[in-house]
């Protein structure tokens, strides 16, 4: 199976996923989205194939998402897409992509329904809280 993860090594909820997809017995191609942002396209394309607004895509914690007023529901889909272009810390992430579709992996065990196994097993994330994880088929 071919996974792909949008990943930001900083964040806790990133790595999290990152391993438990290791852990399913796949290494996926990592893509460190601040150092190589996706195109606008495939910004778009991501966001549509979740099946989500560019607005649940923001992230606000830790970027200038109030500082460029971003919380008034003024702006569309196009213009939040501009900003997270010119800004991607502002993309949420992990953004996980594999044979069974693509989701903001938030939380971290969001992950199990993109994976081909049976089971993770038991996985301790980085805050200790245990994930008794089953993918779907």
């Amino acid at each position: 199976m071919a996974i792909s993860i949008y990943h930001n090594p900083n964040c806790g909820t990133s790595r999290n996923t990152l391993e438990m997809i290791r852990k399913s017995g796949e290494e996926p191609t990592v893509i460190e989205y601040l150092k190589t942002p996706p195109s606008r396209d495939e910004l778009v394309q991501l966001i549509q194939r979740m099946g989500i607004s560019a607005r649940d895509l923001l992230r606000q914690k830790g970027t200038p998402f109030d500082e460029l007023g971003l919380a008034s529901d003024t702006w569309s889909d196009d213009q939040l897409i501009d900003f997270m272009m010119e800004h991607p810390i502002l993309i949420n992430r992990p953004i996980v992509v594999s044979d069974k579709g693509v989701a903001l992996c938030r939380p971290s065990e969001k992950v199990l329904e993109l994976l081909d196994v049976e089971a993770v097993g038991r996985f301790v994330k980085e805050d200790g809280d245990v994930v008794n994880g089953e993918a779907s088929k």
